[in-house]
């Protein structure tokens, strides 16, 4: 089936950023006339899907070069829910690294063990599909403890911060185990500005001052995404993959983060750009930032590296009465 051939009917609304805007038939591609399938609000520019293809991919492939983030021997882990963003990331990484004997491929599952929204065996088909190793990984069997267990113990308005800190963790000691050199996240443009407006709000300073650095123990994370929408990302997925999950987690309910992509989705109608400009001037801070970051050490109950108090550790006492 040809790209032009999967129009599907315009949105009622653009006010929702999760998921692709298709267009109306009538609409022709700015770089070949042939039928659009999206508009980019940002750039102006209507695109059939063979261009909107060429276009995602090449913002792609500016990050990784422009941060330096591929070379000779590395061996790229991405960290793979199943969902959207990293499905079509690990399709797109697959793709640029088909022919390159010098770079080795593979995916890593974390199961957090949330009802209905878990799903390991989906991730799993995909990666098989590519023919990509996948490793699997769950906070049962890492922790005693699922994050339904969790979130029953603790109340639900800690889980996601609990969430990430574990998962991060595992991700980060499987992926070194396995002699990973880069963590591939599918974080996206919408991530990356929702985060950075989140640390000016909560005037956290140090965050957007913190310079990046190589840690002892931390495995590197690279973000080919981190230009691309949210949107378009959801379109990509859709045109290349079949039926990857999109569904919203149940403790995805921080409401300071909802505010956020509320407020800057409705700024962006206004203002296109808004989101490239507030990823920009974040690198721009990382990169003139003036802290250099805090006293990495390693814990001594669970050997990770961590600065202070181990956050992984701490949150694992709360919740279950012992440490990694």
């Amino acid at each position: 089936m040809l790209f032009e051939d999967m129009v599907m009917p315009a949105s009622t609304t653009l006010n929702s950023f999760a998921h692709p805007v298709f267009i109306g038939q009538t609409m022709r591609c700015d770089k070949c006339r042939g039928r659009a399938i999206i508009f980019q609000q940002y750039s102006g520019l209507h695109l059939c899907g063979q261009h909107f293809v060429a276009d995602f991919e090449a913002k792609a492939k500016r990050a990784i070069r422009t941060h330096r983030w591929m070379k000779g021997n590395d061996h790229i882990a991405v960290a793979l829910s199943g969902r959207t963003d990293s499905s079509a990331l690990l399709y797109f990484l697959n793709l640029l690294t088909s022919e390159r004997r010098d770079i080795t491929l593979s995916a890593i599952t974390i199961d957090e063990g949330i009802r209905k929204y878990s799903d390991p065996a989906r991730a799993e088909h995909l990666a098989r599909s590519l023919g990509v190793t996948c490793v699997v990984a769950s906070f049962r069997d890492e922790y005693g403890i699922g994050m339904d267990e969790i979130a029953a113990r603790e109340g639900e308005a800690c889980s996601c911060s609990y969430c990430g800190v574990l998962r991060r963790f595992l991700l980060n000691r499987i992926a070194r185990e396995q002699g990973i050199t880069k963590l591939a996240l599918g974080l996206n443009l919408d991530d990356g500005a929702q985060s950075v407006l989140m640390n000016v709000v909560q005037g956290d300073a140090d965050h957007l001052l913190h310079s990046p650095r190589e840690v002892a123990g931390m495995v590197p994370v690279i973000r080919p995404f981190m230009d691309i929408p949210e949107r378009e990302v959801a379109c990509y997925s859709r045109l290349h993959l079949e039926g990857p999950g999109q569904e919203r987690c149940p403790y995805a309910h921080d409401a300071l983060r909802d505010d956020v992509r509320s407020v800057l989705n409705d700024y962006t109608l206004r203002h296109p750009s808004t989101k490239h400009s507030l990823v920009s001037i974040g690198e721009h801070l990382a990169k003139a930032g003036r802290i250099a970051g805090l006293e990495i050490q390693t814990c001594e109950k669970c050997g990770e590296p961590c600065s202070g108090t181990c956050p992984s550790c701490r949150i694992l006492m709360e919740v279950t009465g012992s440490a990694a």
